[in-house]
């Protein structure tokens, strides 16, 4: 009970941010609810179902640039341009889906990688999305209204991975997690299970893309197609906890935060303090930050020690 004031308490202050807060706090919480919604999206593929993909940024660079050309080329309204890209994005993934799907380990991280590129390659050259110049879009001004797509948004993948945590069809995830050979012999459709979940996660990975394309309301090949994007995805998500419900959302909060903080002090060292934080925190808490909270709470520091012992770190 407790838990869940305090989830309502959160999402209470989040959903009144904009009445309390500066421009630039605005500006940051849109920048932290768009990579909070990027982890989850993340998690359902990678923390659920056991498949590290590093070609997310492909969704996220078709949502972008779906949303982008609807708006700038064809004069459509925002909201149906964010559907268009999604809608590109969820064909992409159903249409590569299928054969990727069938790699396993390091050989679909490769592939997914691969796609990524590729599909950079290509719209690059494309006139219809301006070629390596980029596209402009509309200008407007109104933070407050990207503040709360975010926010509808994350809570939208947010509801959607609690869903997975509860459904058969999470458990069907799990269990290609755990043993993909296993969980098809006991009778589940390994591969309509894994290309549904790409889907799910190339919708959430899009809509944050269309959503991040009009507030800057510039892009090109190489910032929609970025694939240290797709590397933040996943080192979020590793941190507060793969395979949790809000696991990824804490961990994209506390190291966004971490992150700005340490920018704003110490300019180019920023990147390097990150990475530390990143290696000690998987380094003693390897399954999470939601993992090491339940951890002290049965064990207290104990849980470090056993963490490092049983991973022999």
């Amino acid at each position: 009970m407790l838990r869940w004031a305090a989830i309502a308490a959160v999402a209470l202050l989040l959903a009144l941010l904009p009445l309390y807060g500066d421009a630039v706090t605005i500006q940051y919480g849109i920048n932290a609810l768009l990579v909070a919604v990027l982890a989850q999206a993340w998690n359902i593929l990678g923390g659920f179902t056991g498949y590290a993909s590093f070609g997310n940024s492909t969704f996220y660079g078709l949502g972008t640039y779906g949303t982008a050309i609807a708006m700038a080329q064809f004069g459509l309204p925002f909201w149906t341009g964010l559907l268009l890209g999604a809608a590109l994005a969820m064909l992409c993934a159903l249409l590569v889906g299928i054969p990727i799907l069938r790699l396993r380990g390091p050989y679909f991280a490769i592939a997914t990688l691969g796609l990524s590129a590729a599909l950079s390659a290509l719209v690059a050259n494309l006139d219809i999305a301006g070629r390596n110049i980029g596209l402009i879009l509309p200008l407007t001004r109104n933070d407050t209204l990207f503040y709360e797509a975010s926010l509808a948004l994350l809570a939208a993948a947010t509801l959607a991975v609690a869903w997975l945590s509860a459904s058969r069809f999470g458990m069907g995830l799990i269990a290609i997690r755990e043993d993909e050979d296993a969980a098809a012999v006991m009778g589940v459709n390994t591969t309509l299970y894994k290309v549904v979940a790409l889907v799910l996660s190339a919708l959430f990975t899009a809509v944050a893309g269309g959503i991040h394309a009009y507030w800057i309301t510039f892009i090109d090949p190489a910032s929609a197609f970025d694939s240290t994007l797709n590397v933040r995805m996943v080192i979020m998500t590793v941190f507060g906890g793969p395979g949790t419900v809000l696991g990824p959302v804490v961990g994209a909060f506390i190291l966004s935060a971490i992150y700005e903080a340490l920018a704003s002090s110490i300019s180019t060292a920023a990147a390097l303090f990150f990475g530390i934080v990143i290696v000690l925190a998987v380094i003693f808490m390897p399954r999470g930050l939601v993992d090491l909270g339940w951890g002290f709470r049965r064990m207290g520091p104990r849980y470090l020690l056993e963490t490092v012992r049983q991973y022999r770190l």
